[in-house]
């Protein structure tokens, strides 16, 4: 897979800090080149630590079509009281040398990338790193981990913080079965991103494998205590997550769905918080989690 050519273009503008003393030529005159977005912040501004680096990623994902510096207005005040900024994170959008578009606040990634999309004039369709993205998860999809694994560390070597490149990593070292260092990589994740839909899959995904591991070693003799007694809760449900961790998830989800039938309650309903966290580690569109809801909620109902 040709990754290389993928991302390796020219990499968009890094994200500047500026001063007074350069705010002219930066941010006035070289918006007529392209529109700057300028983040307005201080060291002592939660919010601001917030916006930052969302505010970098989506800008940074416009490969250029859109470029951003910040300014510190502790260090840097004129600047702050001529645009008569009264609280931040405050940021302004500057075109063909002056404001053009701006908000105070630290708005939601949805918000920040119509913001930022807005003012590149919606150019460029997907950025090389989302096309990267695109791919990588396909190449998951298929089997091939290694081409996954050089696209998501491509994609992070440009955007340290893209969450969906990190949680994808972790999969590709799940898959590997390189569990602890999977575990490391995760452990290495900001706590800002900690609570991200992607990352907690990853995690769980991670939990899984585990468990996973210890029961496969044991497979068998599940197997024989299941034959011996089809009521041995505990059997079927190590058995299940063992076949979801070597990749029979069909499998896995019919010995779960056949226990949640035997004996819905047993170890408060263990079974049904089981078949959970295996659909969000397949994510919601997978056709195994689709079909597994379905299957789920016709037996509770039924």
């Amino acid at each position: 897979m040709p990754s290389e050519a993928l991302i390796g273009g020219a990499a968009a503008a890094p994200v500047k800090d500026v001063t007074t003393a350069n705010f002219m030529d930066e941010v006035v005159d070289g918006s007529f080149d392209a529109p700057i977005v300028v983040d307005f912040w201080a060291p002592w501004c939660g919010p601001c630590k917030q916006l930052g680096p969302i505010l970098e990623k989506t800008v940074r994902a416009t490969n250029g079509a859109v470029r951003m510096v910040k300014l510190n207005i502790d260090e840097n005040p004129e600047i702050a009281q001529q645009m008569r900024i009264q609280s931040i994170p405050a940021v302004y959008a500057f075109k063909d040398g002056r404001p053009v578009d701006g908000f105070v606040g630290a708005l939601p990634e949805s918000q920040v990338k119509q913001f930022v999309q807005r003012l590149g004039g919606g150019k460029g369709g997907p950025s090389p790193v989302e096309e990267a993205l695109a791919m990588a998860k396909e190449a998951m999809q298929a089997g091939d981990h290694a081409s996954a694994g050089a696209l998501y560390s491509q994609i992070l070597q440009r955007d340290t913080t893209n969450v969906e490149a990190l949680a994808g990593l972790a999969r590709v070292m799940i898959a590997r079965g390189e569990l602890s260092k999977a575990k490391q990589h995760l452990d290495r994740v900001t706590k800002e991103s900690s609570g991200n839909p992607e990352i907690t899959a990853a995690r769980a995904a991670l939990d899984l494998a585990e468990q996973a591991q210890k029961a496969m070693a044991s497979a068998g003799k599940l197997r024989a205590r299941l034959a011996q007694n089809p009521d041995d809760h505990e059997a079927r449900l190590e058995l299940a997550t063992g076949l979801f961790g070597s990749g029979d998830r069909e499998a896995a989800i019919d010995e779960l769905l056949t226990l949640f039938k035997r004996d819905r309650e047993w170890n408060e309903q263990a079974a049904r918080k089981q078949l959970l966290k295996f659909f969000e580690v397949m994510g919601p569109t997978d056709p195994l989690t689709l079909s597994g809801r379905r299957r789920l909620s016709s037996v509770m109902f039924s």
